[in-house]
Parts: structure tokens; sequence; C-alpha cells
């Protein structure tokens, strides 16, 4: 496991645009990340994963075109860029971290989370 910190959530308007970071406090280079989010109400969802070695990248349906998941290993910080942003994008979002494998979209399947970080798109 490690630990990881979100942070750059915020409040915008519809349209705008946040880049969410997560910083880890030990390396992860050996670890498939991945970004989440869970709106008030709503089930804890998938949004977007990135590959150990940064090759593969996975998005939810809901965001795909709006939002960019990538990583820099040598600072064991992985990022979401997250545009067009729409007040459904409204939720707190989570960076995660497993050493395993199977379906980069399966919540049960990662191991480390950070404390989340809320974004608020208004209208």
């Amino acid at each position: 496991q490690v630990q990881l910190v979100e942070s750059g959530g915020g409040l915008v308007q519809t349209g705008g645009s946040l880049r969410l970071s997560c910083a880890a406090s030990g390396r992860t280079s050996s670890y498939t990340m991945g970004w989440f989010r869970q709106a008030p109400g709503k089930e804890r969802e998938f949004v977007a994963a990135i590959t150990r070695n940064g090759g593969s990248q996975y998005y939810a349906e809901s965001v795909k075109g709006r939002c960019t998941i990538s990583r820099d290993n040598a600072k064991n910080t992985v990022y979401l860029q997250m545009n067009s942003l729409k007040p459904e994008d409204t939720a707190v979002y989570y960076c995660a971290a497993r050493g395993g494998f199977g379906e980069v979209g399966a919540i049960n399947s990662y191991d480390s989370w950070g404390q989340g970080t809320q974004v608020t798109v208004s209208s």
C-alpha cells in the first residue's frame, strides 16, 4: 500500500477546467493508478485509470473526450485534467492505487485510497 493525497479540487463554472493531483508517499511505478468519484446520494464510480508504464489509459464513457489521466513516476504523482466541466461532474474525487491486476474499473481491486478532493461545477 501507498499513502495518497489528492489536491486541486474547487469550484468552477460550467465549461471550466481543473487539474487534480494525487501525490504518493511511496514509489508508484509498480502500481496501476485510478480516479473515482462519488456524488451526493450516489455510488462511487470509476472515472479513469492509467497503467504502470503509462501506456494505456481508460475512461468512463461519461468523461471521454473531456478528461485526461497522466502520471509522473519520478514525482510519484498522478493527474486528472478535466475540461468542459458539467454540473454532473460535481463529486468528491478519489485517487487509488493497486499492485494487482484485473478490470481497471473494479473498485475493490484497489488497495490504497486518498482522502478525496471536492469538485463542484456550478450552472
